[in-house]
């Protein structure tokens, strides 16, 4: 029996470190330690994502909890795993009580930091960095098997828990026996970014240049009629999507497995990336959503992953041209600009520059495929900030961001981001925040707006949450601006109008 202390321990340290082998090795060693029936669940709780998923407990419910804290460890893992079982279990008639009572005897049995992390467990709020590809890396250190060998049943299985269960149990035999199977989504092969087109193109003899679409991510699985339609997140939504399943019935092919992407198309050209989401979970009718496709994993029986990318395409293209997304195969830059202009003049947000000889690999963000994107910047005014926890405990790190609203001359929150902030900035920043202090808000230190911070940002998404109706998309610090003050900050408008017509 393991303590549920020694994961909390072991997250702890993760947090604390920002070497990649270091964490590996703190992973690994945990992972070597625990009981066959354990791993699993401790995989999952290190990831952040309980094996049983989303367990539908709310901020205030957990953090309402109000129990002393156990002096001593005694909690051992298989009892939490238990106890989030039941609580996901407990629906219908007085399931909020029963929920309250198994969440304060299980907060009443833990430590200080152990009621922590269960509490940021349910919320969501679990942050230490094992994530998928640093976790799998892990897996293959304590199995004593190759990496490589784990990376490629994580991907082929979708389930990171399963992955290490048989990496720990079977080995390299176990892993080997993961196969590809139809209707069993695989992770998706993802793209890491370059600054210039001719970044992303020279670093390849020959590159697959191709729209970038600001759409949903999804994967086709069709075997004769029955068709299913799954989301970057292994998550089946064929039945809100019935025009893709019809466009891909219609194809020439029995058994086929295809990536591509689902786009809202407006009046105007392509919607924005919340008018897809809201359309889909909206149960969009057939016309409106298009059908997208960029990649041909399975045909007819065949497994097509470890083809080279060039010729994936040309199978594409020869049984889905009028689905396939426009691209050019090609070395010279200039005809990739070409291709970057061809999109943004029709709407969409950049090009995937992919290495044609590549073949299909999911995991860490590699370099076989590199995104271009024109970089957005704002200078935006700082609201308020979040104290940190883990490493950054200490300083104040999440910043609250605010857009000039030029009609009243006060700030409108806009979103919030703790991304591209470094060691040396954040101890600054946490300075320069507390002397502007002009009040507090549970974890938030609220300021008086005055400080400007330059925001690259992918796009904005129309919000409720925000009395201004826009929130930022992937905000992330480029610097600090004290050469400007909060008055010649971007307004409200400036960012609505990246919400298009």
């Amino acid at each position: 029996m393991t303590l549920l202390a020694d994961v909390v321990t072991a997250s702890r340290d993760l947090t604390d470190t920002r070497s990649r082998s270091e964490k590996v090795a703190i992973l690994a060693e945990l992972l070597g330690r625990l009981d066959a029936s354990e791993v699993g669940v401790a995989v999952g709780f290190l990831a952040g994502v309980p094996r049983q998923g989303r367990i539908g407990v709310g901020y205030s419910t957990i953090y309402g909890i109000e129990r002393a804290s156990a002096r001593e460890a005694s909690l051992s893992i298989e009892e939490l795993d238990r106890a989030i079982a039941e609580v996901q279990a407990a629906t219908g008639s007085g399931s909020a009580a029963k929920r309250k009572q198994i969440l304060g005897d299980l907060v009443a049995r833990a430590t200080d930091q152990e009621a922590d992390f269960v509490k940021r467990l349910f919320t969501g709020e679990l942050r230490q960095g094992a994530l998928a590809g640093l976790m799998v890396d892990a897996i293959g250190k304590a199995a004593g098997v190759s990496a490589e060998h784990a990376r490629r049943a994580l991907m082929l299985s979708g389930d990171l828990s399963r992955t290490a269960e048989i990496a720990l149990t079977q080995g390299e035999d176990g892993l080997r026996a993961v196969g590809f199977e139809i209707f069993r989504p695989v992770l998706p092969m993802l793209a890491s970014s370059a600054a210039s087109v001719p970044e992303a193109v020279g670093g390849f003899g020959r590159s697959s240049v191709e729209w970038k679409l600001d759409g949903i991510r999804i994967q086709i699985h069709r075997r004769d009629d029955e068709v299913r339609i799954y989301t970057r997140n292994l998550n089946d939504i064929t039945p809100v999507l019935p025009g893709i399943v019809a466009a891909v019935r219609a194809l020439p092919v029995n058994q086929a497995v295809f990536d591509g992407e689902a786009l809202w198309m407006g009046a105007h050209g392509p919607a924005a990336f919340q008018d897809t989401v809201s359309r889909i979970d909206s149960e969009a009718p057939p016309e409106g959503i298009v059908t997208f496709l960029f990649d041909l994993l399975h045909l007819e029986g065949y497994d097509l992953l470890d083809n080279p990318l060039e010729e994936r395409s040309a199978r594409l293209e020869e049984i889905a041209p009028h689905l396939k997304i426009p691209s050019a195969t090609t070395s010279d830059s200039g005809t990739a600009q070409r291709v970057l202009e061809d999109a943004l003049a029709v709407g969409h947000e950049g090009i995937v520059v992919k290495d044609a000889a590549s073949l299909y690999s999911a995991g860490r963000r590699g370099k076989a495929w590199r995104k271009v994107k024109p970089v957005r910047t704002y200078d935006l005014v700082v609201l308020g900030a979040e104290w940190g926890h883990g490493r950054r405990r200490g300083w104040l790190s999440n910043l609250h961001l605010g857009a000039r609203d030029p009609s009243t001359g006060d700030f409108v929150m806009v979103g919030k981001t703790f991304k591209g902030l470094t060691d040396e900035l954040l101890e600054w920043q946490t300075k320069e925040l507390l002397a502007r202090e002009a009040g507090r808000q549970g974890i938030a230190v609220l300021v008086r707006p005055a400080l400007v911070v330059e925001i690259a940002l992918d796009g904005v998404q129309s919000s409720t949450r925000y009395s201004g109706g826009v929130a930022l998309r992937f905000a992330r610090v480029k610097r600090y601006r004290p050469d400007k003050s909060a008055g010649e900050a971007d307004t409200i408008d400036d960012l609505r109008a990246l919400l298009g017509p």
